[in-house]
């Protein structure tokens, strides 16, 4: 899969049943090819050109399934 494939995937959280956002960036090992991170970009914000949040971080353990589609994540709401 191509990591441009990958970034257009929108991330599910599965606690909410809500999109939390799509995929900006990942964190990986370059020995082994796992994903140890994944970095989710909340969208364009009018408000993150003065406030800027940042991304949320999902580790490799809270992806439940990456789908065609859709990455299904088990992470709590804050």
């Amino acid at each position: 899969m191509l990591f441009s494939q990958f970034q257009k995937k929108e991330v599910i959280n599965i606690q909410t049943c809500k999109k939390i956002g799509n995929v900006s960036d990942i964190e990986f090992d370059h020995c082994t090819g796992q994903i140890h991170k994944l970095f989710i970009s909340k969208g364009f914000q009018i408000c993150n050109l003065f406030c800027p949040t940042g991304d949320i971080v999902i580790c490799y353990n809270d992806i439940k399934q990456i789908g065609p589609d859709i990455i299904l994540v088990d992470i709590c709401s804050k």
